[in-house]
């Protein structure tokens, strides 16, 4: 029964994440109006279920970091019951913020989520030194490199199309559109179904292709059915776009991902793709501060809420 009540929460979040990210790679699209909302996220899914294929042969680093191994002794790694109260702890986290509108990772909460149960399983025993090094670090950096890098992008093109008068076919910028789109939700599924999967590696059923498969469907389903809140947020409420200010972002933001996945980091595809139209927003001062202090403020409070509420279920699964 605690097998099942796992496979069923694991479902869960990963129905959440697909409904709070799957629409972020390409939330340029339909913010710049190269594309309508159905396209888009009929795109977002495609691309987003060959990351996740893609996964179950190149992600193994972060099937073991989100695992909870290295953070906590693998004694209470193994647990169903820990990963039980992360899986719900993460999925609550994340469908709250996706039904206010706002774009959060579920990179962090998971983190939040492994760290709440493990405080309440181990006390101050839990590996802070790996928590920092190996989770904390690369989340933290990740939108502090995106901001500049999609400004610096953005601003390099107007440079070169001004410098050297560069035709500018529409058809092709919006091509070059589509496909950086479909990279970055490639990059996310890439990125995002291992850690997801890692949860329910525990049930001796599944293989990490099956369990990958298995999350990738859940997630896909979640940004068909949840996504719409979220995608205005990314797409109008940080900062107008143009094409080509949605193509710099989009660049920078699968650039970013896909390197951090081959590294075996776990970088937010959220914190990084809204850096990126973040920063791309600053170059024509288009950007709007109160919405994107709005974002940080959810991103801050997305960890204690995700620790707090796997800490609570994790002592009541324990009886």
């Amino acid at each position: 029964m605690l097998l099942i009540s796992l496979f069923i929460a694991t479902l869960f979040l990963a129905y959440s994440n697909g409904a709070n990210d799957n629409f972020k790679g390409v939330a340029t699209l339909f913010g710049s109006r190269t594309s309508s909302y159905q396209t888009a996220i009929l795109w977002a899914t495609f691309t987003t279920l060959g990351g996740a294929a893609t996964a179950t042969f190149l992600a193994s680093t972060l099937i073991k970091n989100f695992s909870g191994k290295g953070l906590v002794p693998d004694a209470i790694a193994n647990l169903p019951e820990f990963h039980l109260a992360v899986a719900i702890a993460t999925g609550l986290t994340v469908l709250i913020a996706t039904l206010m509108g706002f774009p959060i990772s579920t990179t962090h909460s998971l983190i939040g989520a492994l760290v709440g149960a493990g405080l309440v399983a181990i006390g101050l025993k839990v590996n802070f030194a790996v928590l920092g090094t190996s989770f904390v670090l690369p989340l933290f950096l990740s939108p502090i490199v995106a901001i500049p890098f999609g400004a610096a992008i953005y601003s390099l093109s107007g440079y070169i199309n001004s410098k050297w008068h560069l035709p500018v076919n529409q058809k092709m910028i919006d091509t070059c559109h589509f496909l950086s789109a479909g990279v970055v939700s490639f990059a996310r599924g890439l990125n995002d179904t291992p850690k997801i999967s890692s949860l329910i590696l525990v049930i001796e059923y599944f293989s990490v292709q099956g369990g990958m498969i298995t999350i990738a469907i859940a997630m896909a389903l979640g940004g068909l059915l949840n996504s719409q809140k979220v995608a205005v947020t990314m797409s109008e409420k940080i900062t107008s776009l143009n094409p080509p200010q949605g193509l710099s972002a989009n660049i920078v933001t699968g650039i970013l991902v896909i390197a951090a996945s081959l590294f075996g980091l776990p970088v937010s595809t959220t914190h990084v793709s809204v850096g990126s139209i973040f920063g791309v927003g600053l170059t024509g001062k288009k950007a709007n501060m109160g919405v994107f202090y709005q974002i940080l403020l959810s991103w801050i409070l997305t960890l204690p809420t995700a620790a707090i509420i796997s800490g609570i279920i994790y002592r009541l699964l324990q009886g």
